[in-house]
């Protein structure tokens, strides 16, 4: 069975509407699937009818903020029209836009021209987030490409990457378990925290009501895929796994593209099969 439980569409900071996703998960051979764009559910009111063989749950990811550092969770199998994700996606806008704000009034004293109009062009229906900063940056020609935005204004613990409007941790898992669903630390290993930080943060992650852990994101080394799985059965986490999929572009990062799981996990997914 090829699973994706992290994906994302034009609701968010991806390049393919939902409809053009779903059809690249059926092409890919994806069985089971889940769509978890950034602090939204819009793409789950624009899907076509699903290819055979396609199962959907859905997803959502949220951003929070753990020791002054962001922080990404998954919610999986969420209701969508819950009060629960009524409140944390209306809560989560209104915060993405403040932030976009706060990343505008940055880069506008290094210079860049108009951006976070240029941000809220490329957003389009979405909230604004920083790939769409780094497109109008590039686009604009003020760096010559998106990778130099972040590497320079927009990446972690960069001048303009801004964390201090996001919520805790634990109102985010409140959210996610009040809508039904089950609470993921997405791509572990993209924080550049130490192995004894991780471990912090999952202490506390299992406190607070987090369920499951990203064991695989996308391309990764077979030492770090192992390690992540050992800290899942030392937490009594489930284990996700997704590509992070945002573009055809990154054919290394195609929908069901990612490194091979370990087989002695508890896959999270177990519970809807």
């Amino acid at each position: 069975m090829k699973v994706d439980f992290h994906c994302h569409t034009t609701a968010s900071d991806g390049t393919l509407s939902p409809a053009q996703l779903i059809a690249r998960a059926g092409e890919c051979g994806v069985d089971l699937l889940s769509i978890t764009d950034h602090d939204t559910l819009a793409a789950y009111r624009q899907l076509p009818t699903l290819p055979n063989g396609l199962t959907l749950i859905t997803g959502v990811e949220f951003s929070c903020q753990w020791q002054k550092r962001g922080i990404h969770l998954v919610g999986l199998n969420v209701d969508p029209a819950s009060a629960a994700m009524v409140e944390a996606v209306t809560a989560q806008t209104r915060a993405r836009r403040l932030r976009a704000e706060m990343i505008a009034e940055k880069l506008e004293k290094f210079g860049a021209e108009a951006p976070l109009a240029g941000a809220l062009a490329e957003a389009g229906h979405s909230a604004p987030g920083r790939p769409h900063f780094a497109r109008h940056l590039a686009n604009s020609g003020f760096v010559a490409h998106q990778e130099e935005a972040f590497k320079k204004y927009l990446g972690t613990g960069k001048p303009c990457d801004i964390k201090a409007c996001w919520p805790e941790p634990g109102v985010i898992i409140d959210w996610i378990r009040s809508a039904g669903g089950v609470a993921v630390l997405a791509h572990p290993g993209k924080y550049n925290f130490t192995r004894s930080r991780l471990v912090a943060f999952l202490q506390d992650f299992k406190t607070l009501g987090g369920q499951a852990m990203e064991v695989v994101s996308g391309r990764q080394l077979p030492a770090q895929t192992r390690d992540f799985a050992a800290l899942c059965q030392q937490f009594g986490l489930l284990a996700s796994l997704g590509s992070d999929f945002h573009s055809p572009d990154q054919h290394w990062l195609d929908l069901g593209t990612y490194s091979t799981p370990p087989l002695d996990i508890s896959p999270v997914w177990a519970l809807w099969q």
